[in-house]
């Protein structure tokens, strides 16, 4: 029986993906959804470039990914960049219990939102998380302002 994740090794996960992403050409944003008792749910990047769909945040691919849950207030969304406006809405909507955010440094998001209505949010500031994001910010603005809305 394998040991349940702790928070880094959630954030291990989507690390994972936004390499995968990057990889591929896209954004490099990944998010994942897990149990509380660390089982994986769903996963997922960032795929925009992709897929040409602006919808598909790393957060929404793990949520699709996720498939059906009977409900989210006991599961964690874990995301390598504190989640947009956007996808805080749907952590709000779906009443996550917790969100891991790897980088609120290049991005702060709506986490102050979501703080304020007693989400959990534990911001682990990882090295990794803030360099792939503000490296890509910097190559590729055109990129990184599309995703955001501001193309």
């Amino acid at each position: 029986m394998k040991p349940a994740l702790d928070d880094k090794g959630m954030l291990d996960v989507a690390i994972e993906q936004a390499r995968t992403g990057l990889a591929e050409g896209g954004i490099p944003v990944g998010g994942a959804i897990f149990r509380q008792d660390g089982t994986l749910l769903g996963a997922g990047r960032n795929r925009l470039v992709q897929h040409g769909d602006p919808s598909m945040h790393g957060e929404t691919d793990a949520f699709r990914a996720a498939g059906r849950q009977p409900r989210y207030t006991d599961l964690i969304l874990v995301t390598t960049l504190a989640p947009c406006r956007y996808c805080s809405g749907l952590i709000s909507q779906f009443r996550f219990k917790k969100v891991i955010v790897g980088d609120s440094v290049n991005a702060q998001g709506g986490m102050e939102w979501l703080r304020a209505q007693g989400i959990e949010i534990v911001d682990l500031a990882s090295p990794e998380c803030i360099s792939m994001t503000g490296a890509f910010q910097h190559k590729r603005p055109d990129l990184w302002n599309e995703c955001i809305g501001d193309g």
